[in-house]
């Protein structure tokens, strides 16, 4: 290649980009400054003004933002429904519809998304249309990554993942990629160009050669005791609920070890739990701040940020923090659990991370607190 412009393209970013194609099994990549630079490219290349998204109902909050604050700007619609019943958001379905949006597991609660059931809802649709209003179902796979669940595989048009989360595993850079048809791929880069979310090569680098080569080993170990602590605070009765696809209890158990495999065919449950404290009394999400706040000022092992996938774990009040957008809507904020927590487990001893978790309870949930 002869390259001229670095927001065009640029040797480092372009093998990191060849690499994670590869890895999703997609024609080609492309990759941004940001997840949410390229969640904003995936959808803005597949869907002009006058057309509509269709996205489940609970989301990352910045996406929903995107989808609910920004978009409708440039004339995008969009209408969010429970992708878990398919005669609900079938029902939705419009003549401008462009897009079918969601991520699995879902953020916070790891709820999935069959993606395989909607991809062929949508190949139905998409029989019945011209090529020039298909619908095309994108998935943001940042939870899993390409290890554990590979959307293409299931009929996934268009894959979005932060690769500031697991891939790249460190906390130390920022990124974000599309993973595409080639009939996306000049548009994706035009946007990039014109729209500036740029990855640097700098943050591509320590991706390329330090995120990708580890991410499989991190991911089994973190798995491992990411099964550990959800079985912990699934015994501890202080504790109303855990959200963990490698729990048995999981109510979507089937469904999640038919899609989340890794490349050796292997159950690939991931690094993150959700799990809901007992509410003691009228105020929501009392018990909740609680926890966080001990965690916040007291943990040895257990670091309090929004970010997920990193090597450190990290623990966050979906309510107040990642998903703010959500419940700051006056209709919405149901969608979101007021004690709701969630935990991206790390590198750490499982003993030192189950101490720090046990404190945080006694004290969010003791009678005098």
């Amino acid at each position: 290649p002869i390259y001229i412009y670095d927001r065009l393209d640029e040797p480092t970013r372009s093998m990191l980009e060849q690499t994670l194609a590869y890895a999703e099994g997609a024609p080609c990549g492309v990759a941004f400054a940001s997840g949410m630079s390229a969640i904003s490219a995936a959808l803005c290349t597949s869907a002009r003004a006058g057309q509509h998204i269709l996205c489940h109902n609970v989301l990352y909050g910045c996406t929903f933002s995107l989808l609910r604050n920004w978009l409708p700007r440039f004339g995008i619609d969009s209408t969010a429904v429970d992708f878990r019943q398919p005669q609900a958001w079938l029902a939705q379905v419009r003549p401008e519809t462009r897009v079918v949006y969601f991520e699995t597991p879902v953020n916070p609660d790891l709820h999935l998304i069959d993606i395989a059931q909607v991809s062929e809802h949508v190949r139905q649709l998409n029989a019945q249309r011209p090529a020039e209003q298909r619908i095309r179902v994108i998935v943001d796979n940042t939870f899993c990554t390409a290890h554990g669940q590979r959307p293409l595989e299931w009929g996934a048009d268009v894959v979005v993942a932060s690769l500031t989360k697991s891939v790249g595993g460190f906390g130390t850079d920022l990124g974000g990629v599309v993973l595409a048809p080639l009939e996306l791929h000049a548009e994706l880069l035009g946007f990039r160009k014109d729209f500036g979310g740029v990855l640097s090569p700098k943050n591509a680098w320590p991706i390329l050669v330090y995120g990708l080569p580890t991410l499989s080993i991190r991911l089994r170990q973190q798995q491992t005791t990411a099964l550990r602590l959800a079985q912990f605070l699934e015994g501890d009765p202080r504790v109303a609920r855990v959200s963990y696809p490698g729990l048995d209890s999981f109510p979507q158990g089937e469904l999640a070890r038919r899609q989340m495999r890794d490349y050796e065919g292997q159950f690939a449950p991931g690094t993150l739990i959700y799990f809901e404290l007992h509410e003691a009394d009228a105020r929501p999400g009392l018990r909740g701040r609680r926890f966080i706040d001990f965690i916040a000022e007291n943990s040895y092992a257990i670091t309090m940020a929004v970010s997920l996938g990193q090597v450190k774990t990290l623990i966050e009040h979906p309510y107040s923090m990642t998903h703010a957008a959500i419940t700051s809507h006056a209709e919405d904020p149901h969608l979101i659990h007021p004690a709701g927590i969630r935990l991206s487990v790390g590198l750490e001893k499982g003993d030192d991370l189950i101490r720090d978790l046990r404190a945080a309870l006694e004290v969010a949930c003791s009678a005098a607190s």
